[in-house]
């Protein structure tokens, strides 16, 4: 497909709440006025950025697991958003990408957060994930990683860049929202990608507050949409052509340095 219409959900979350967050969050994708195909929640949009990792994990395939892979075929969209997950006795940060037809890919964040401490109490994930939808290839990734330009690398396959479009779901302060409306757009222009960033808003537990700011950025560092501090679900449309183009005019990607460099 040519184009590719993707929705973000920039709210408010019900710190250490999962029924009410499941809830809020059905009620808004219902409110999602055209087809779509892809919804984008923030980061640990059951919770809230908790460390209370044993409370509120869950196994696979359990609570939130079946309410996105429900609402993922309802919808006919792809959804995508990060909780606490507990396997062989660990707990991650991780991403679940959920399909209309019931397949899914799961990305565990790599960079924990240390200043939370979140590195003693989540493992962190060692591999990248490239999901692909309608002929659209896309690598997810979790808050912190952003900071991290390396580990998001659109590397060339058979000349080619492995991704079309970066996302980066988060729970990030509005203390260093300045950092993250910049770097979401480096790592757009540096990649020749797509990015879409998706964050939240209010005030949690902790006395962190968020101011949102989720957006959505084209290859060329454009702004196509930029969220203000409020509950918002807005979508854009993206476009493989104008994309393919403009790598073909510029294609920096080819001269990239190799991760190996010291």
């Amino acid at each position: 497909m040519n184009n590719f219409n993707v929705t973000i959900i920039q709210s408010d979350i019900y710190w250490e709440n999962i029924t009410a967050n499941l809830a809020a969050f059905e009620e808004k994708i219902w409110k999602i006025k055209t087809p779509t195909d892809l919804i984008v929640l923030p980061e640990m949009f059951t919770t809230g950025f908790t460390m209370n990792n044993v409370d509120f994990a869950e196994s696979m395939n359990m609570t939130t697991f079946k309410w996105m892979k429900q609402l993922s075929n309802q919808t006919g969209a792809v959804i995508t958003g990060s909780f606490i997950i507990k396997e062989n006795q660990k707990y991650f940060n991780r991403l679940i990408w959920m399909q209309p037809d019931g397949k899914y890919l799961f990305y565990d964040k790599k960079h924990l957060y240390r200043n939370s401490d979140e590195h003693i109490y989540f493992v962190a994930g060692q591999e990248k994930k490239i999901a692909i939808w309608k002929d659209w290839k896309f690598s997810p990734f979790i808050c912190y990683d952003l900071r991290f330009p390396m580990w998001s690398r659109n590397i060339s396959q058979n000349n080619e860049p492995i991704y079309d479009c970066l996302i980066y779901v988060a729970n990030w302060p509005s203390a260093r929202h300045i950092a993250w409306e910049t770097l979401l757009r480096a790592r757009a222009i540096e990649n020749l990608s797509y990015c879409v960033g998706v964050n939240r808003i209010g005030k949690d537990e902790k006395g962190l507050e968020y101011i949102g700011g989720s957006a959505m950025i084209d290859y060329k560092g454009n702004t196509l949409f930029d969220a203000k501090n409020e509950n918002c679900i807005q979508s854009i449309i993206l476009n493989k052509d104008d994309l393919s183009e403009f790598r073909q005019k510029f294609p920096f990607y080819l001269d990239a340095d190799s991760d190996m460099i010291q």
